[in-house]
């Protein structure tokens, strides 16, 4: 749906500004309008425990029941309650990811929608503007990652929050949904997917691309309902995956930006949810959960 990957590589920015000259032809690709002006104007902790387990469980009745794909079946949300469309942003670092994203969204009813490329420019953005009704983005982002922004948007009253991303396995899908996600969606997803998938969550709902929904319901089932994992933060998560790979505190703060007195902080933390400071527990219960590989 998002174009080639060659298209994305030359197509890289670092900031999101505006941009009324896309290319006709990738327009015409991804089914879409070329992109019109849009206004500019959006941070941290840990949802409860109860509230991810709930999320999860929700999460798990969607996907079981099949995420029927079907559009017709879908309520149209052109409408927000109380007001005349609805408002998002879109956070990637490739400007056509971007142009489609918002492009769609407003096909779909949005009365305004803003851009960021990076996690410190859609806090900013988020800071500027205040919760807005839906957000879309990137898992990978050039200044860390988007697990990050997800726990944070949810902390500040972000109600609805959707990833779009390339990662297509259940390790990364679960870690959204445990960061506060409401849907997953694949950039190699066709328009109509993608509709679909934001109509849902738009409607108050869970959506799962079709293509890793059942691998999703298989490892919900089988994760473990009382480890602990639920707690994690989503910057707990990415210092657990750093430990999986087997690097020390103070590479771990080189590659996060933190201090390793900070990096010990976290996995502190990390061992009160978990019930064990060993790092090699730690790490296995994390997997084992499917929150990391």
């Amino acid at each position: 749906m998002f174009g080639t990957q060659r298209q994305l590589r030359e197509a890289n920015g670092t900031t999101a500004p505006d941009r009324t000259n896309a290319s006709g032809r990738s327009c015409r690709r991804l089914g879409l309008q070329r992109p019109t002006a849009r206004t500019e104007t959006p941070e941290q902790t840990a949802p409860s425990r109860g509230a991810v387990t709930q999320h999860l469980q929700d999460v798990e009745d969607t996907v079981a029941a099949g995420l029927d794909s079907s559009l017709d079946s879908m309520p149209a949300p052109a409408e927000m309650p109380g007001r005349p469309g609805f408002t998002a942003m879109v956070v990637d670092d490739h400007p056509l990811v971007r142009d489609a994203m918002v492009n769609r969204l407003r096909q779909m009813g949005a009365r305004e929608v803003v851009e960021a490329a990076s996690i410190s420019e859609a806090r900013a953005r988020a800071n500027a503007s205040g919760p807005r009704d839906l957000c879309v983005l990137d898992l990978g982002l050039p200044d860390g990652s988007g697990l990050d922004l997800l726990a944070a948007l949810r902390s500040a009253g972000w109600p609805r929050l959707v990833v779009l991303s390339a990662a297509d396995d259940p390790y990364s899908v679960r870690a959204a949904f445990v960061a506060g996600a409401q849907g997953y969606l694949l950039k190699t997803a066709s328009p109509v997917v993608v509709a679909d998938g934001v109509r849902r969550v738009l409607a108050g709902g869970v959506y799962a691309d079709p293509s890793v929904a059942s691998l999703l319901a298989a490892g919900l089932r089988g994760g473990p309902a009382d480890s602990g994992v639920s707690d994690l933060s989503g910057r707990e998560i990415e210092v657990l995956r750093l430990v999986s790979d087997g690097k020390s505190n103070k590479d771990i703060g080189d590659h996060l930006g933190l201090s390793a007195l900070t990096v010990k902080s976290h996995l502190a933390r990390i061992a009160r949810k978990l019930g064990t400071g060993d790092r090699a527990e730690m790490v296995a219960l994390a997997m084992r959960a499917g929150v990391i590989r």
